[in-house]
């Protein structure tokens, strides 16, 4: 969807934001064992770390090489924009969920009893699903909704300025 390097910046900065938010959210409540209202609030104390974290790993590291893996398993031109799409987000969260989750593990899990590897697998595992179905479900589709409906604009406003010439 972005065209422009500003575009996949802002895209991403958005994603990002949206992926993060939820699954501290749902951390938060698998560790306090619920979900309250006070979860939406407690995020943002995660969020000012881990946003940045993952913006920065999506937008230098793991864009890239998603790319490159899903166009091994589809073919622009050929199969349809969805497939792409779905190619490229399954593998970002095949990617990021064990990346983030190592992340929020040594910075905010206790590990000294169950170790490092022990902690992280498990939280990973617990996080895979939420993340796989949140990002192709609800996080991508409101994203690119969003992305669309802010970028179509200036794009036909440039459009309109070019035939107006």
């Amino acid at each position: 969807m972005p065209k422009t390097r500003f575009q996949n910046i802002v895209f991403t900065a958005v994603m990002a934001f949206v992926m993060v938010y939820a699954m501290i959210c749902y951390n938060i409540a698998l560790n306090i064992g619920g979900m309250t209202n006070q979860i939406f609030i407690m995020a943002f104390s995660e969020l000012k770390i881990m946003w940045p974290v993952a913006f920065i790993l999506e937008l230098l590291v793991v864009d890239k090489l998603a790319h490159f893996l899903a166009m091994r398993i589809v073919t622009p031109g050929l199969d349809k924009p969805i497939f792409i799409v779905l190619a490229i987000s399954s593998i970002i969260v095949c990617i990021m969920c064990p990346c983030m989750s190592l992340i929020a593990t040594v910075l905010f899990k206790n590990t000294a009893e169950n170790g490092l590897v022990g902690v992280w697998l498990q939280t990973a595992v617990m996080n895979f699903p939420m993340a796989f179905f949140w990002q192709i479900f609800y996080a991508g589709p409101f994203v690119r909704f969003i992305f669309k409906a802010v970028f179509e604009r200036d794009t036909q406003s440039a459009a309109e300025t070019v035939n107006d010439n």
